[in-house]
């Protein structure tokens, strides 16, 4: 199956809330959202009397996701809060409280909408710095919010090569701290993968093979097909039809034959990405994928991180559709030129 969505709630929706984004991506005919974690911002706060014996996923007060206790991060919606703890609240607007997000989910997989999370786009996971900390916690959180939603993707880039660091070291430290968050994603049980994203930039984590070689080294990691990113960083590679179908076939087989991709238009120069940009702009062309995707009938989900967001969404699936009725169109043909030719011979 094909899926088209948008990366965030739909910028026509009314309201602005998950449960609103998700009854509009419905309705809109799409299958898809990615939500964003890009503002998320996380306080720490002791609990109440009323939330004390409660478990993470029982408090409506606040949307908590985890708790320090002994100067330990717990995530798990099933821990009850004691008095000594301090809640990890996140104030993103995402929902009103953890317990929601199983209802939301519920609401999704009954519209059919497939739903995934995007980290902050800023991370680093490969220096020593104090941020390393917190990015790392950013994606558990995010781990624990689409599992809650019946979710199946974690999307993430990793990190940067800040100026005179060795990218040895760098890669290094990356591997080790994917390698820490997938062991404690074992334990707690996690049902979605963890997806890193191809990235636009030359001096940053995640090219296709770095991207790849990771997903061969730990477990339930994936590879996220940025196209645009992919675009800019191969100096404007995706051309033809071909070009793409090698990409997909390349890392379909490390999720299963599935893949989670992202789509925009994009400008670029001396292999950077500059801006992302609507559909209908730039280099990149859709008609080229569209045309790949009615041939090769991957499974496969497409985002729409386009300015325009959910007006391309469905910009793609109706050039999907055009494409796939083109191939109706002239099986039919071939098909009653041989009954014609059948009856001929008679």
């Amino acid at each position: 199956m094909i899926r088209f969505g948008p990366a965030g709630i739909p910028l026509s929706c009314k309201g602005r809330t998950m449960k609103d984004g998700i009854e509009d991506v419905h309705n809109l005919s799409l299958t898809a959202m990615e939500i964003q974690m890009v503002r998320a911002a996380f306080n720490e706060v002791p609990p109440d009397d009323e939330e004390i014996g409660l478990s993470i996923r029982d408090i409506e007060s606040a949307l908590v996701v985890g708790v320090i206790r002994d100067d330990d991060l717990v995530c798990d919606p099933r821990l009850v809060v004691e008095e000594d703890d301090l809640m990890i609240q996140m104030n993103s607007g995402i929902t009103g409280s953890f317990g929601d997000l199983y209802n939301i989910g519920r609401m999704a997989k009954r519209l059919d909408i497939s739903m995934s999370m995007h980290t902050p786009n800023y991370m680093d996971l490969g220096s020593d710095s104090d941020l390393v900390y917190e990015c790392i916690n950013s994606i558990k959180f995010a781990a624990m919010m689409t599992d809650a939603l019946g979710g199946d993707t974690v999307v993430t880039n990793l990190g940067l090569y800040h100026k005179g660091a060795d990218q040895e070291d760098v890669d290094n430290n990356i591997m080790m701290n994917v390698e820490e968050i997938m062991d404690w994603w074992k334990s707690t049980k996690l049902k979605p993968k963890l997806g890193i994203e191809i990235t636009g930039q030359q001096d940053v984590f995640g090219s296709l093979e770095q991207i790849l070689e990771l997903c061969e080294t730990v477990e339930n990691v994936v590879p996220v097909v940025n196209f645009p990113h992919y675009h800019a960083r191969t100096r404007g590679s995706l051309v033809e039809p071909e070009d793409f179908k090698d990409l997909i076939e390349t890392v379909s087989p490390y999720n299963d034959g599935r893949v989670y991709s992202i789509f925009a238009g994009v400008e670029h120069a001396d292999g950077n990405e500059q801006r992302l940009t609507p559909i209908k702009k730039g280099d990149l062309k859709f008609d080229a994928l569209g045309e790949c995707l009615a041939d090769l009938k991957p499974e496969i989900k497409i985002i729409s991180s386009s300015p325009l967001l959910e007006h391309d969404a469905m910009y793609m699936r109706i050039i999907h559709e055009r494409y796939l009725n083109k191939r109706v169109a002239k099986a039919l043909r071939i098909r009653k030129k041989e009954a014609e030719e059948s009856v001929n011979e008679a």
